[in-house]
């Protein structure tokens, strides 16, 4: 495989590499529910914008627009204002994130966790009771910031406390429970959208996922890597015995968080300065940089904001494009599964690439469907045939994210990291993922409306490039222990040359 090999063919001594407890399930289901209310906004938001007692009165000029006798069928929804609704949630999140790695090392993943459930939890409550657009943007700068302090300490929480044989399995309970609250979203907007006041109910709902999400954070304890990062070591060796069992040795495992806490800390330099150096490049690159920005690249999040527009556009009706969203959550979630199966028995540079392959033809069906049957100014009408058609190639499009770059992207970031610089290379890396999102976001309704049916031909070609990118330059990491991760860059073909190994960084192990 292009990825090159690894040094480690064996796990550390001693340390519990594959049992899975009941503890371990619990604490990891807690914090991959902190998807919920990521997943929550970004199904919610698109339905909401296609009912018209919301748009009448906060965005009467889309209605106009829909009245017109033949309207152009992309430039519909084309609004500044509109994509700001959607679009200033990650703005927040950007900023939310970027001041995120410096809280978390100061009050540990759990405790963020907190701190982003109960920002949400006001956010929606503003969103939901909102009565003019002041108070609606701002409602969803406060869901941004939840979003922003949860999706950075979440995922890294995860691939501290899973085991690592497993930990591929249980980090994609992140990705899931984002699919859960998409396709929950998509559910609650059909349910509501015949309603008056519905859009209050989609919006302020979102204090439900928030709510649960906050609730259970309260009960579980912060990550054992943390806990010893903060000196608290006793805490940490009871975090450990709690997840890992009363029966496992857990001495070795402590010792080695001891031991890159020690080294971490004993790098008297700022961590933000750190990751620019020669031999973290892999890391700045790949977890930083490339990941993040492929998987907004791929479109998925902006046609999840904007599918029930999307498929009132081309031909659905209001009723029927709901339910067609609610069909694309549903093939993503269970997609998702595949990837928790999948994960730790084939890799993740199989699922890459497969799900890349898969989504690039389906992007490209799309815009062919789309050129043949709309015209090049979009105002001929698509008919229901070809708008299934359209349908049924948006899900295969799902299928392939929700087993690749939907939980992969979250994962694999999360694995690749030292102690010394995790929490900083996750907040750059969420950031990244927010202000990709924000431009896709803020620029979708008009590239739509000018590219027409070329909008899929550019993100299939970001597909293409970023498939070619695994394929060159990602190694594989499945099963290899947090702290040993570095040796995968020692034998890759590209990465070698910025790497070497130190003397603390080498592990004695059995085969």
């Amino acid at each position: 495989m292009a990825g090159g090999g690894f040094a480690v063919v064996g796990p550390v001594t001693g340390i519990n590499n594959g049992r899975i407890t009941l503890s371990v399930v619990i604490t990891c289901i807690v914090a991959a529910s902190c998807g919920l209310i990521f997943g929550y906004d970004i199904g919610i938001s698109g339905g909401v914008t296609t009912m018209p007692p919301f748009l009448r009165k906060f965005f009467p000029s889309i209605l106009r627009k829909e009245s017109e006798t033949k309207p152009n069928i992309y430039c519909v929804y084309d609004s500044q204002l509109l994509t700001l609704f959607t679009s200033s949630l990650y703005l927040a999140g950007l900023a939310a994130s970027l001041v995120a790695s410096r809280l978390t090392k100061i009050l540990g993943r759990r405790n963020i966790m907190l701190l982003g459930g109960s920002t949400f939890l006001v956010g929606a409550a503003l969103n939901g009771g909102a009565v003019n657009i002041a108070m609606l943007i701002l409602g969803r700068i406060l869901l941004g910031f939840g979003v922003g302090f949860t999706n950075q300490s979440a995922p890294i929480y995860l691939s501290e406390v899973a085991p690592p044989k497993w930990r591929g399995a249980f980090n994609t309970g992140f990705q899931f429970f984002i699919g859960i609250g998409v396709l929950a979203a998509n559910c609650i907007n059909y349910a509501t959208s015949k309603h008056e006041h519905g859009w209050r109910f989609s919006l302020g709902l979102a204090i439900v996922p928030a709510a649960i999400m906050t609730f259970g954070a309260v009960f579980i304890s912060d990550s054992p890597s943390s806990l010893v990062e903060r000196n608290k070591l006793e805490q940490a060796k009871k975090a450990l015995i709690h997840i890992r069992g009363k029966d496992t040795d857990i001495e070795p495992e402590l010792a080695l968080l001891i031991k890159n806490s020690e080294i971490a800390k004993a790098i008297n330099e700022e961590p933000f300065m750190i990751i620019f150096q020669r031999q973290y490049r892999p890391q700045l690159v790949i977890g930083m940089i490339a990941i993040p920005f492929f998987q907004q690249v791929t479109g998925i999040n902006i046609i999840a904001f904007y599918a029930p527009v999307l498929f009132q556009s081309v031909g659905f009706g209001n009723d029927s494009a709901l339910i067609a969203a609610i069909i694309l959550g549903m093939v993503n979630l269970v997609s998702i599964l595949v990837s928790s199966y999948a994960v730790d028995r084939y890799g993740r540079r199989i699922l890459f690439l497969q799900g890349g392959i898969q989504m690039f033809i389906t992007q490209v069906g799309v815009a062919i469907v789309l050129a043949l049957t709309t015209g090049t100014d979009g105002t001929k009408h698509i008919t229901k045939g070809y708008a299934i058609l359209v349908l049924v190639l948006m899900c295969f499009y799902a299928a392939g994210f929700g087993w690749s770059w939907g939980p992969l992207s979250w994962l694999v970031p999360s694995e690749i990291y030292p102690l010394k610089i995790r929490p900083i290379g996750q907040s750059m890396g969420v950031g990244m993922n927010f202000a990709t999102t924000f431009v896709l976001s803020q620029t979708f309704l008009s590239m739509l409306c000018h590219f027409k049916y070329g909008t899929f031909l550019f993100y299939g070609g970001w597909i293409f490039a970023m498939t070619i990118f695994v394929a060159l330059f990602l190694p594989e990491t499945k099963g290899i222990p947090l702290d040993l991760v570095h040796t995968v860059w020692e034998k890759h073909w590209y990465w070698r040359r910025f790497v070497q190994s130190k003397p603390e960084d080498t592990i004695n192990h059995d085969a």
